[in-house]
């Protein structure tokens, strides 16, 4: 079976610790919906840099800096994005990019 890595983006951080509480337990109902699919179930990121292909540094992120990452496995890429549906950054205005970890 093949494995996915979500990459995370944007989304909006809770402001108080009951907002918090909520997030995180959605968090944990989809974790819990993939089952033995999440590999690796990830962290959020801290403030990220982007090094271009000149070696220049971008220290803000770049155009869309990653906010977190997990590790999905899934027999095709459109189930794996069957199972990014559910995520509750969605619901928080972020974004999830997909892509296959091939084996080396």
């Amino acid at each position: 079976m093949a494995k996915y890595l979500f990459v995370y983006h944007g989304g909006k951080m809770a402001s108080n610790p009951a907002d918090a509480k909520k997030a995180m337990e959605a968090w944990g109902q989809w974790f819990g919906s993939l089952g033995k699919a999440v590999i690796d179930g990830g962290n959020p990121v801290g403030k990220s840099s982007t090094v271009k292909s000149d070696g220049s540094l971008v220290s803000d992120g770049g155009a869309n800096p990653a906010s977190g990452y997990s590790l999905i496995e899934a027999p095709t890429l459109e189930e794996a994005h069957k199972k990014a549906k559910g995520c509750p950054i969605l619901a928080n205005g972020g974004s999830i990019e997909i892509a296959e970890a091939m084996d080396m």
